[in-house]
């Protein structure tokens, strides 16, 4: 089966450097355009059905794509960004400006540290992994839309690398990964591709 992590478009706050989290932020203007872009880039690709985290950005993000397949949109909450507890909507600026030691921390031991009153990578990986899991035990092709940090767990536990490397994955927004699984096991076959932006 095929599995294709999307990462939902651009917001205000990913423009303007805000801690987002499950601060339930839309797509902005330059966002919905992304994602008819993405939309467009995958028109013609197999998918069987779609699974989308509950903010709102990302199920835009779903919307937009699900208008060229007769499919329908499911919801899981697993698949929600890390709540960054504390640092919800709060600018990378003051968190620098407040919290400079928890920041070099986090930077320096991604796997290790928990947000203040939120989740660490682990929990993240630990909930986001459970419907994975269950998407790719079922052999239809299956487009997820979720986040990044989420996205980033999910990519490390198929490439079997330690959370500690988190952030070598990068996922841009309105990216595509496409992952084929066969017993079980996944390869990634195109990484935080990014072509169908290239005119915005």
């Amino acid at each position: 089966m095929k599995l294709i992590l999307v990462r939902h478009g651009e917001t205000l706050s990913n423009r303007e450097n805000i801690v987002q989290g499950i601060t339930d932020i839309e797509l902005s203007d330059h966002g919905h355009r992304q994602v008819e872009k993405l939309a467009e880039s995958l028109r013609r690709e197999s998918i069987e059905g779609i699974v989308s985290s509950p903010l709102k950005r990302a199920y835009q993000t779903a919307l937009a794509i699900g208008k060229f397949h007769n499919v329908s949109i499911n919801i899981e909450r697993n698949l929600q960004e890390m709540n960054h507890g504390d640092f919800e909507n709060v600018s990378i600026e003051d968190l620098k400006e407040k919290h400079l030691p928890f920041i070099k921390n986090w930077f320096l031991n991604p796997a290790s540290v928990v947000m203040p009153n939120g989740e660490s990578l682990h929990d993240v990986q630990t909930r986001a992994w459970s419907t994975i899991k269950k998407i790719v035990d079922n052999p239809k092709n299956i487009l997820v839309v979720s986040h990044s940090m989420t996205i980033m767990t999910i990519l490390c536990k198929i490439r079997n690398i330690d959370l500690s490397f988190a952030r070598e994955v990068r996922v841009d927004v309105a990216s595509k990964t496409v992952v084929e699984f066969e017993d079980g096991k996944g390869t990634i076959i195109a990484l935080n591709d990014t072509h169908h932006l290239q005119d915005l």
